[in-house]
């Protein structure tokens, strides 16, 4: 049996730098090798951290649009629901715009008749709605408070967020006005030409409601400009 001679003994000595399998050095990484791999870690970690962050921005951004969109649509769903349901009583006016607040009688949905405020404050749109009423009087008094409102009245409710400024435009004979000049009225019965019946409130004099409603929003992200028709009127 042949045997193998090492030509350099001393090479083939176990040692902690040689290999197990042969007489070959077991070579390992250098600090230098070691400092450039970890460099090129961090720099893809934080590029990937960079995309990370970009990617949570957006989504916040999505979601935060969408939630706006969502509000500004349920507000605009509730003034058209409003609006809709105007009702000329014959003894407050039955829509006004003073240039803060629009002023309304609407049906009351458990029955009656309510006086609703949309409102311009603290940079928000607001909505107050009365109780329903069935007598002239009551009537009268809750408009003349819905003109002096606090804010902290029961039935306020902060209806959309971030609202710079509020304008409406009526419609009639075929031109847009803005809401604050005086319309066409109509003398209601029991006005000085019908005087009213002894203890009873004179009715007031009632501006002609418009055809349509032009409502122009001043929101963060641009002008809302919403029209809408009117319900015909008897």
């Amino acid at each position: 049996m042949s045997t193998r001679t090492c030509i350099r003994p001393a090479a083939c000595r176990p040692s902690g730098r040689r290999s197990a399998r042969g007489c070959g050095p077991e070579r390992g990484f250098t600090l230098v090798e070691v400092l450039v791999a970890l460099s090129i870690m961090a720099v893809i970690a934080g590029m990937a951290w960079q995309g990370l962050e970009v990617m949570v921005r957006s989504r916040d951004a999505a979601q935060s649009s969408a939630d706006t969109t969502l509000r500004t649509g349920t507000a605009l769903a509730q003034w058209e629901a409003d609006l809709w349901a105007v009702l000329p009583t014959g003894v407050t006016p039955a829509l006004r715009f003073d240039g803060a607040q629009v002023q309304m009688t609407r049906e009351a949905p458990g029955g009656g008749v309510q006086v609703v405020v949309w409102r311009q404050r603290d940079g928000a749109w607001w909505r107050w709605a009365s109780p329903g009423v069935t007598r002239s009087g009551d009537l009268v008094r809750l408009w003349e408070r819905s003109g002096q409102l606090l804010g902290s009245e029961p039935n306020t409710v902060r209806v959309l967020e971030g609202l710079a400024g509020v304008q409406l435009y009526f419609h009639r004979d075929n031109a847009w006005t803005n809401a604050q000049s005086t319309g066409e009225r109509q003398i209601a019965p029991g006005s000085p030409a019908e005087p009213a019946p002894p203890g009873a409130l004179p009715p007031a004099a009632e501006e002609r409601l418009p055809n349509a409603v032009r409502l122009v929003l001043n929101l963060p992200a641009g002008t809302l400009t919403r029209d809408l028709l009117m319900p015909p009127q008897p």
